[in-house]
């Protein structure tokens, strides 16, 4: 009796989906708590009764009814193979789940910026590849230089003569059909450039303040343990692997969460505090001594090396090895010296992980972005003023060969830094063990190269994908050698502001830092003689200026020149901005604050 009542419930089921209308009925079988099998056998008997009800009445469609109904069937099968097949594109979907289940959100946090950063340099190339390097490839001439594969790795020789560096573009307007449209190649240049930069400045706000309200503010995330283990299992889940991986994931949530909750609070002496703030103070006196002394050795080298390549008479390999100098250096020094800090961090003995990570991170920062501070300053004051006769290019081809160098040295880290360190942690000492993910290192390191690829969009269009081809194998390398070599915290613990972190650090000092070297190369400095779209201007920000007064003795477009001349260049509407944005923020700070307070007080209803 309990088989015929299902079966009749079933039935009365279809009977009620079919004398639905198409909409209802999708989302109907969407919102049952059932596998997506069973919703296709439900789906399909569906159609079946209707498919019987129409042949029952005798009420046969029309011929141009049928072909729209075709029509509709394949245009919704090809949505769906579409959506399946990109799903499947994403190839780390599922590598970001195991990593979550078996090292915890603070390994993951760093897998996702990386994904993050991969899509971003994706968006970026997709941009100066549109609107700059296809346009200059109408105008291109013949390269008469030969491919030797040195070029490769110093991005000079063939590579000058390529779309690849800013001095290879031209300054005339490109037009192929005779009193047809035309490209202005300059305006495209810095258009483009400008308009990314804006566009990065908004995504970054917006990453922050959505990451900041769903780790920091969101009442859910103070829900408590209850409901995370009561209600958060998804029963739509039926493969043993995807149940098991499940299983792993909650499992390592609440142990963070419970971690979290029963964290101890040590209480020293006064001599104990003594000693703990002198040994803090003498492992910032060291990073800080450490960090000044890199920067001043690479701001040397920087000098000798320019010598060495604008005015020096050597022969090619020679010439070749000389320009490999600095990057290698400063790669070495930005790979060791975190290791060191690392150290220090150890001798500090914190109570916690997350205070251990952070003041790495800390220390890390301030190296790397005073050595990017000193190349800048190097490019930008030395070598821009230099007998160079294409100074971006020159400059261009710095940054490329730091981002190859820091790249290949990304690997080697984890070659060195991980696995011969589980060798002789398995093999020679075995008290050590396997090594820990060291994030705070590996997440500086894709902010130092982020950092160079904006600094280099302006003088290496193209530099966005490069750097994304770089992200993507190091994604992959990261992961195998995590797997592998790598084991899990020793201590448990939840990082929910871990990704909030990243942003804030890529947006300040990483990009707000950009935009002032951007701003002066613009705005400052006098472009090449003999090279690139800005020839024979004053700076480049003169090709706007010019394009306006173009467009003054054009009636229809007085608007835009309105816009230049009381927006643009005035600095009344930018101080009336910048208060309005202040007033915005400060209200938005004390909601959130508010929503803050409101996420707590329901946390403690749930407790009591």
């Amino acid at each position: 009796f309990g088989f015929l009542h299902g079966f009749d419930v079933e039935k009365d089921l279809i009977g009620s989906l079919a004398s639905m209308t198409t909409k209802e009925r999708i989302k109907a079988i969407q919102k049952m708590p059932e596998t997506m099998r069973k919703k296709r056998e439900i789906r399909n008997k569906v159609l079946k009764e209707i498919t019987e009800k129409s042949k029952h009445r005798g009420a046969q469609p029309s011929c141009c009814t049928q072909c729209l109904q075709g029509a509709a069937v394949s245009f919704r099968r090809f949505g769906n193979a579409l959506s399946d097949y990109f799903h499947r594109l994403q190839i780390w979907h599922k590598t970001l789940k195991i990593i979550g289940a078996e090292f915890g959100t603070s390994v993951l946090s760093y897998f996702v910026f990386l994904k993050w950063l991969l899509n971003f340099n994706l968006f970026s190339f997709l941009i100066n590849f549109g609107f700059i390097t296809i346009p200059q490839f109408l105008a291109a001439e013949p390269n008469n230089l030969s491919f030797t594969g040195l070029e490769l790795f110093t991005g000079a020789g063939y590579f000058q003569q390529t779309v690849l560096y800013y001095g290879f573009y031209t300054n005339a307007t490109i037009s192929k059909i005779e009193n047809g449209p035309s490209y202005n190649m300059q305006l495209a240049y810095i258009f483009t450039v400008g308009t990314y930069f804006v566009i990065c400045f908004l995504i970054l706000l917006f990453s922050m303040a959505k990451s900041f309200y769903r780790n920091l503010i969101n009442p859910q995330a103070f829900s408590g343990n209850a409901s995370k283990l009561l209600c958060t299992w998804d029963f739509n889940i039926t493969n043993e692997k995807a149940v098991k991986l499940k299983q792993k994931n909650l499992s390592t949530q609440i142990k963070e969460d419970l971690t979290e909750v029963n964290k101890e609070v040590r209480n020293y002496s006064v001599m104990e505090r003594f000693l703990r703030i002198g040994v803090h103070l003498l492992a910032w006196i060291a990073s800080l001594g450490t960090a000044a002394a890199a920067c001043a050795g690479v701001y040397f080298l920087s000098i000798n090396n320019l010598k060495l390549f604008v005015k020096g008479h050597r022969s090619d390999l020679e010439s070749q090895a000389a320009m490999l100098v600095l990057p290698v250096i400063t790669s070495l020094l930005n790979t060791l010296m975190p290791f060191f800090f690392s150290w220090l961090g150890h001798l500090e003995k914190f109570q916690t992980p997350g205070q251990h990570i952070y003041v790495t991170i800390t220390r890390v920062i301030i190296l790397k972005m005073s050595i990017v501070g000193i190349l800048c300053y190097y490019w930008l004051d030395i070598v821009a003023t230099s007998e160079s006769q294409c100074w971006e290019t020159l400059v261009g081809q710095d940054i490329y060969r730091l981002v190859l160098v820091d790249f290949i040295f990304c690997l080697l880290g984890s070659f060195f830094g991980e696995f011969l360190r589980r060798i002789i942690g398995t093999t020679v000492f075995v008290s050590l063990g396997l090594p820990e993910f060291d994030i705070g290192r590996n997440v500086l390191d894709l902010i130092y190269a982020q950092t160079l690829t904006w600094i280099g969009i302006l003088f290496s269009p193209l530099l966005p994908g490069i750097q994304m081809i770089a992200f993507l194998i190091v994604f992959f390398v990261k992961k195998v050698s995590l797997m592998r070599n790598c084991q899990p915290p020793r201590k448990v613990w939840r990082t929910a502001q871990m990704m909030t972190s990243f942003m804030f650090l890529l947006f300040c000092p990483s990009f707000l830092g950009v935009l002032a070297v951007i701003a002066v190369t613009v705005w400052r400095l006098k472009p090449s003689e003999g090279c690139g779209p800005f020839r024979g201007l004053s700076s480049m920000y003169a090709a706007v200026s010019e394009w306006i007064k173009i467009l003054e003795s054009y009636p229809p477009s007085k608007w835009v020149v309105w816009i230049y001349h009381n927006l643009i260049t005035s600095e009344l509407f930018f101080f009336i901005l910048s208060t309005i944005v202040l007033i915005v923020t400060y209200l938005y700070w004390q909601i959130i604050q508010g929503r803050k307070t409101t996420a707590k007080r329901l946390h403690e209803q749930l407790i009591n």
